[in-house]
């Protein structure tokens, strides 16, 4: 028999003894997040055998729960097949007449899916924020000729619009969309004032070195929204003010209206660039877990009522700085081991119970969320039930769960009669929903609920609130272990409150799935008619 060092047995010790206090279900849960954010996971990441590993646990779970499988060829793993770019090298970035651009503080180069040798030379135009939206009257290419052309932008959409459709108009997606389809051959995203105090621009370079990930298609083809406008660089506020020094845009004009919140100067610059970047692009697959729990209803388990909740974290870190010996495991504990945990909870309260609910629910536990919700939208395009069948997504994500919540921000249920089902839920456990308390985060658009959104379905994602000991918890956690080692079974959980979490889910998803209507878009909701969704129009 190994002996143990004293200070690994007393905190065996102690753990044993805060295992014992808890409930069957706590128990459970604890069990789930410990497997999946050991140190021998790695951090699951996306193609690591580390993440298999986690799918197949999983899947286990929802074999053992007794969910019918509903991933590919009869299992519950459905393939995600992915695409990775990271730089082969420095890129470049000239314009000829002007002054030379340092590469890392003036401009960074994009890297490219489609093009690993990628090369664009045009003409920039300055199209203000790039925001086009012909609901709140807004066209920032309006009177502008960008066919053939590289146009840049600043970061952001205009404040004066609500957050969830400021953060849907201000992504990066949604820009280069809006460009392709006014012609344009590429984009340059230029560093706002908002994004000097948000992300500044030397918080890029690490984006920089990371690898992007994207799905690929059935056509071998890597998914990239607005491919006939890919991005080119990124410039600072510095690198843009040599490089439209003395040009047809004044530069300074621009600058000032930006800090002062008000319509930016647009029209051609006269400055042309030439850019180049090379990528090393590498193919891959990894898994979604997918089951299912057959409804009672004939006429309505034809529906389902998703839950989902992604597996994958951010891996192992290999910033050169840390120090030797440093911990480099990104354990994933809160971010998502308790999402996918309680999402497992749910599944097998629903299984144990007699009575099933009337419509069929669909347990989804998807990869590659922290590399752009990319499992998460290649499920909502390639459903493993039939397309149009999933009438509503509870999302599961990174419930901060170290303290006895007293509230509960529904991030997207305002959109659509969600929301209904979730304030009963909320209200019978005596939960209290409150406002998004930081709607510049953009969550809306973040977190794997919008994949649902953007495929026209109704959907809701549930964070811990801020009310009493929550604002003081939830900032503790984000500063100090949020995509960081200390995200581990060593910080403090409140297993009461994953308890209520789950209850909550699982409540708000049998009302869901037995309520005689499927659920509805608000009339005239923004994303609601933006994406087709039943009850909008």
């Amino acid at each position: 028999m190994r002996v143990l060092p004293l200070a690994l047995l007393l905190a065996s010790t102690g753990a044993l003894a805060q295992t014992a206090q808890l409930t069957p279900d706590e128990a459970a849960m604890r069990a789930h997040v410990a497997f999946l954010a050991s140190d021998e996971m790695k951090g699951r990441a996306p193609g690591t055998p580390e993440y298999d590993r986690a799918a197949a646990y999983v899947a286990d779970q929802m074999r053992a729960a007794g969910l019918t499988p509903a991933g590919d060829d009869g299992t519950y793993l459905q393939r995600v097949p992915l695409a990775s770019a990271v730089p082969a090298g420095k890129g470049s970035l000239r314009a000829a007449g002007r002054p030379a651009l340092i590469f890392g503080s003036d401009y960074l180069t994009s890297t490219s899916f489609l093009e690993p040798d990628f090369r664009r030379s045009g003409e920039i135009v300055f199209v203000g924020r790039g925001v086009v939206d012909p609901a709140h009257g807004i066209d920032d290419y309006a009177g502008l000729d960008v066919r053939g052309r590289i146009v840049a932008y600043l970061y952001g959409a205009p404040a004066s619009l609500p957050s969830e459709i400021r953060a849907h108009l201000g992504s990066g997606d949604t820009k280069r969309e809006t460009a392709a389809a006014h012609g344009a051959i590429g984009v340059i995203q230029i560093e706002s004032t908002e994004q000097t105090h948000r992300y500044p621009f030397s918080y890029l370079m690490s984006v920089y070195r990371s690898p992007r990930m994207t799905w690929v298609g059935k056509d071998g083809r890597p998914q990239v929204p607005g491919s006939g406008a890919p991005s080119v660089a990124s410039l600072s506020a510095g690198g843009a003010a040599k490089l439209f020094a003395g040009s047809a845009l004044d530069w300074a004009a621009v600058v000032k209206a930006d800090a002062a919140v008000q319509a930016l100067p647009r029209g051609a610059s006269g400055v042309a660039v030439t850019t180049r970047q090379r990528s090393k692009v590498t193919r891959f697959a990894s898994s979604n877990v997918v089951g299912v729990l057959p409804g009672s209803d004939p006429a309505l388990r034809g529906e389902y009522v998703a839950l989902s909740a992604h597996l994958d974290h951010i891996g192992i870190s290999t910033d050169p700085t840390l120090p030797k010996g440093a911990d480099v495991i990104n354990n994933g504990a809160m971010d998502n081991g308790v999402g996918a945990a309680a999402m497992i909870e749910v599944a097998k309260q629903f299984a144990a119970d007699p009575r099933k609910p009337r419509r069929s629910l669909i347990f989804v536990s998807v990869t590659a969320e922290e590399k752009g919700l990319i499992g998460s939208e290649y499920f909502a395009m390639h459903p493993t039930v039939p397309k149009g069948s999933i009438v509503a997504d509870v999302n599961l994500d990174m419930p901060i769960l170290s303290y006895r919540f007293q509230d509960m921000v529904a991030i997207g249920a305002d959109h659509s009669t969600v929301a209904q089902a979730v304030k009963r839920a909320a209200g019978k456990r005596g939960i209290a929903l409150s406002p998004d308390p930081e709607p510049e985060e953009a969550i809306f658009v973040r977190s794997d609920h919008y994949s649902f959104v953007k495929a026209g379905i109704p959907a809701v994602s549930l964070d811990t609130g801020w009310v009493g000991p929550g604002k003081a918890a939830v900032a503790d956690f984000l500063a100090n272990r949020y995509h960081q080692p200390g995200d581990d079974m060593r910080q403090t959980f409140d297993w009461t409150a994953g308890r209520v979490f789950v209850a909550i889910n699982h409540d708000i998803a049998l009302d869901l799935a037995d309520a005689d209507g499927r659920p509805r878009w608000n009339k005239g909701d923004y994303f609601g008619l933006l994406y087709h969704g039943y009850g909008a129009k």
